[in-house]
């Protein structure tokens, strides 16, 4: 695709109109800058936006946020509106790791009063929260317990001890989606993600100690709790492999019978069927679950995360509250359609928005505008967004290097692997400040808050 491809409807939007394929139902748009856009263009991201607008029942048109890259099905970066009747649900528009989410907790500790105790604190984060591909955790629940977990998500880890109240009102959704279904829950995933709870993972997930280096909204980050050179953590992760076996599951479900609905798809990643059909139904209740698992999953992450915190500070640094949990990577019934959000963050009017960088560049705290829904069902960006492979990175720089080169900045790292350190270099990633600036800019989210890494834990 080459630039003139896109119609230009403001400096931060630009369109793919119907006529570029006869068979798109919608056009596409992209939000970004010209600079972001001659990137973009560069990989098969747009491509796939276009293949998104042609599907059964979409609205409106098809929306990518600026962090857009590559993704399975659905670029990432992603967002779609289908009607309710007559639209379909496709895994690929929700992703493999479902739910994948950000937290953000905060502390009474300023960041100079922290600093002399944070690597300790790294350590002591990285010996509570088990990370890595597969490797399981130490808080394991079984049969009508798991279960439960999967129809309640954080309500129920809250109920078992795990958190407090107020940790839900500030999670989105409550922590829980409703429709939830244990019982559309293959056994194969609920084996691959019973000992996984309160358990990092690998990839982009971190637990982060950062500290708010800059304030664009005194009122609002007062309400929110947040001061300057406040420290804070940041968490992120997801369903680890019970989430993505549910995506395999269903994947496979639907290239098997999606043709009994009459569906011809530009793309087989694009793999759905009706949402009202039998088969979308099941589809949404077991991603129901997975999400749950996700929320659940964070909340004991802040469990131990806030255990750390008070063996490091024995009580000095105060309590760890959370400031709010947003969801990535799922599609909710909002307004009468259902949206799906692949890579991207709901960002209602008012709603908290977090914006985590790539590793050493920080984080943001946004707040949702009301222009998001009239211009983006009501969402925007979740991060940096990739712009180089993992194998790339890799080939660039080593991590033993990368570690090195972030300690001389003043971030303390603790990963289990050298490789999978160097996967997440931050030159992998576009600029954060770039991305947040485009969404601040178009008047979908306000800037609220930066944080800038102190101590980053990688799996």
């Amino acid at each position: 695709m080459e630039i003139n491809d896109l119609r230009k409807i403001s400096d931060y939007l630009w369109e793919i109109p119907q006529s570029y394929d006869g068979r798109m139902r919608v056009p596409a748009r992209v939000y970004a800058s010209s600079k972001m856009l001659e990137e973009i263009v560069g990989d098969e991201s747009l491509q796939q936006l276009v293949n998104v607008a042609m599907l059964p029942g979409i609205q409106k048109y098809a929306l990518a946020m600026p962090d857009i890259h590559e993704g399975y099905g659905f670029p990432i970066g992603g967002v779609a509106a289908f009607d309710l009747k007559d639209g379909i649900i496709s895994p690929g528009g929700i992703g493999y790791d479902i739910n994948c989410g950000v937290r953000l907790l905060r502390s009474n500790l300023g960041a100079e009063d922290a600093k002399p105790r944070l690597r300790e604190l790294g350590r002591a984060i990285y010996a509570k929260v088990p990370s890595g591909v597969g490797r399981g955790g130490k808080i394991i629940f079984s049969g009508e317990e798991f279960d439960k977990i999967l129809e309640n998500g954080a309500r129920r880890i809250v109920e078992l001890g795990y958190g407090v109240a107020a940790d839900l009102e500030n999670t989105e959704s409550g922590g829980k989606l409703d429709r939830a279904s244990a019982g559309l829950v293959s056994k194969e995933a609920k084996d691959r993600g019973r000992d996984q709870l309160g358990t990092m993972g690998a990839g982009n997930h971190f637990v982060e100690v950062e500290y708010v280096s800059d304030i664009f909204d005194n009122e609002i980050a007062r309400r929110l709790g947040l001061f300057q050179n406040q420290a804070v953590v940041l968490i992120h992760t997801g369903s680890r492999g019970l989430g993505h076996q549910i995506a395999t599951d269903y994947v496979r479900l639907m290239m098997r019978v999606m043709g009994n609905y009459g569906i011809k798809l530009p793309d087989r990643e694009l793999a759905c069927v009706p949402f009202a059909a039998e088969e979308g139904q099941q589809y949404f209740q077991a991603m129901a679950a997975g999400a749950n698992f996700a929320w659940a999953n964070r909340q004991i992450i802040t469990y131990e995360v806030r255990q750390a915190w008070q063996e490091v500070f024995q009580g000095s640094g105060g309590e760890l509250a959370l400031v709010y949990d947003v969801a990535h990577n799922i599609a909710k019934i909002e307004n009468d359609l259902l949206v799906h959000r692949k890579g991207a963050t709901r960002a209602f009017p008012g709603q908290t928005v977090l914006i985590p960088g790539s590793m050493g560049a920080g984080s943001y705290v946004l707040l949702g505008e009301e222009k998001s829904m009239e211009e983006s069902f009501g969402s925007t960006c979740h991060g940096a967004g990739r712009r180089m492979s993992r194998s790339r990175a890799k080939k660039e720089i080593g991590g033993r290097k990368l570690k090195e080169e972030l300690e001389k900045k003043g971030i303390v790292v603790e990963s289990g692997s050298f490789s999978g350190l160097a996967e997440e270099a931050p030159f992998a990633y576009k600029n954060v400040d770039e991305v947040v600036g485009v969404v601040a800019d178009a008047g979908i989210a306000r800037k609220i808050a930066r944080l800038k890494p102190l101590v980053v834990i990688k799996g």
